[in-house]
């Protein structure tokens, strides 16, 4: 999809900048610049005291929102233990592992176990899982918090644009599912944007 020609410039640190980089010459999954520009947006607006996020990657979109929101703290969970290890290395490479609490497994297991509520949830784990997901995000999400899902239009397959390859049938469908609970949710204010792979902004009345 085109870049939104209407956002500003990405802001972000150097060294930060040349690992995503780095992250998108070898296909590591971090966020695209307009969707990371958004994001921190929502993260300025919102101004959470606690934020969650499901794939942590390489830590890189992590760090992002912490140095965007130095007065908040960060839950993410990450089921790739080589991903997970080299998140707790760039947390300490960008002083931010005390305010960073990394969790090692499968987000299906780990979110019925979280406690509280987050202001801000960035939803980039398996698509596959973001409607058994959604249950668990609803009952974290604060009053007024943001639900900021990645790549809910996946190559223009999901509101088709682009025919469906057999193969990524199911992907699609789990994706739509998703798309179809949030908007018909009555607790929640959705809208899907065509940026990146779509973005879909839910927030909680």
């Amino acid at each position: 999809m085109e870049q939104a020609e209407f956002l500003p410039p990405l802001q972000i640190d150097e060294r930060l900048r040349a690992l995503r980089e780095q992250a998108l010459r070898v296909r590591d999954p971090s966020a695209p610049d307009d969707v990371l520009r958004l994001l921190l947006g929502v993260a300025r607006m919102r101004a959470p005291e606690r934020m969650l996020e499901i794939g942590t990657g390489e830590g890189l979109t992590s760090i992002a929102l912490l140095l965007e929101c130095p007065a908040a703290r960060l839950t993410t969970v990450e089921a790739d233990e080589d991903r997970y290890r080299r998140a707790l290395a760039n947390f300490d490479e960008f002083g931010v592992r005390d305010r960073a609490n990394c969790i090692l497994g499968d987000a299906a297991d780990v979110l019925p176990s979280l406690e509280g509520q987050f202001g801000l949830i960035f939803l980039d784990g398996p698509k596959v899982q973001y409607v058994k997901y959604l249950p668990y995000c609803k009952k974290l999400l604060a009053p007024r918090g943001i639900l900021f899902a990645d790549d809910v239009l996946f190559g223009g397959w999901v509101n088709g644009k682009n025919p469906v390859p057999p193969k990524r049938r199911m992907l699609v469908n789990h994706i739509r599912e998703y798309l179809a609970a949030v908007c018909r949710d009555e607790d929640l204010i959705t809208s899907v944007l065509e940026l990146g792979e779509g973005v879909a902004l839910s927030v909680k009345k």
